[in-house]
């Protein structure tokens, strides 16, 4: 009988975030798969959890997606995580879940932490209907791909570099113009967690007087609101700190 394949989110930033659930999986996993082990074996310290763990990233995935199928399919229980969040999203994940499915293997994934959801709903933008972009593209077809999504009319959001914001937030200027709203959120569920809101334009030149730091989501208005910008949106609103 075949086993199990089980995609366990792990926290963006505070320890407290996993799940009974994904405690409970991990702990009975015969072979738990990480993106980085020493990330891994931190968390799986924290919850005194006693598992195999072996390398999963993205270097390696193409070779090793077979290998670990094959497992399965002889019974063997494998848990997937990534450094933080859920696998499969900007993260390794998608091959193994794809060739498990393909072979008829379970695959159970639990709910749990991500970055783009908290990031979207604490930007005051419409989340009733979004599109998740991950991170852009970082040379060939960036452009193309901005020009695209100039007239997407629907929230937008992006993982970005904080090293590369600054590039970022100016290229969305010329491509979706300076009073378009967005919100740029850092270290989501950490203790320094800040969402910085505003038009395009004044939170560039925030970023460009306060160096970023920190992992980033940028949520960005579609569109059809480009007209209300200044008009509904509270302007260089500060950060909001979670303990």
């Amino acid at each position: 009988m075949a086993g199990t394949l089980y995609i366990v989110p792990t926290p963006v930033g505070n320890l407290e975030d996993m799940t009974m659930r994904a405690v409970r999986i991990l702990s009975e996993a015969q072979l738990v798969l990480a993106e980085d082990t020493r990330t891994t074996s931190v968390l799986l310290n924290h919850y005194n959890i006693h598992a195999r763990v072996q390398s999963h990233h993205k270097y390696n995935e193409h070779q090793k997606v077979e290998i670990i199928k094959e497992r399965i399919l002889e019974g063997m229980d494998v848990a997937l995580v990534s450094d933080a969040g859920t696998p499969g999203i900007s993260d390794p994940g998608f091959l193994l879940v794809r060739a498990c499915a393909d072979a008829g293997i379970t695959v159970q994934t639990l709910p749990g932490p991500t970055a783009c959801i908290p990031a979207l709903v604490s930007s005051g933008l419409p989340c009733d209907r979004f599109v998740f972009e991950g991170f852009l593209p970082q040379k060939k077809g960036r452009e193309t791909r901005l020009k695209e999504l100039s007239a997407e009319s629907r929230t937008m959001v992006f993982y970005e570099s904080p090293y590369r914001l600054v590039k970022t937030l100016e290229q969305f200027v010329r491509f979706f113009s300076p009073e378009r709203r967005c919100c740029v959120s850092r270290e989501i569920s950490k203790i320094h967690e800040e969402h910085k809101r505003g038009t395009l334009e004044e939170v560039l030149a925030h970023f460009k007087e306060h160096e970023p730091k920190g992992e980033i989501v940028i949520t960005l208005e579609g569109a059809q609101k480009e007209k209300k910008a200044k008009k509904s949106y509270g302007r260089g609103e500060g950060g909001e700190q979670q303990g």
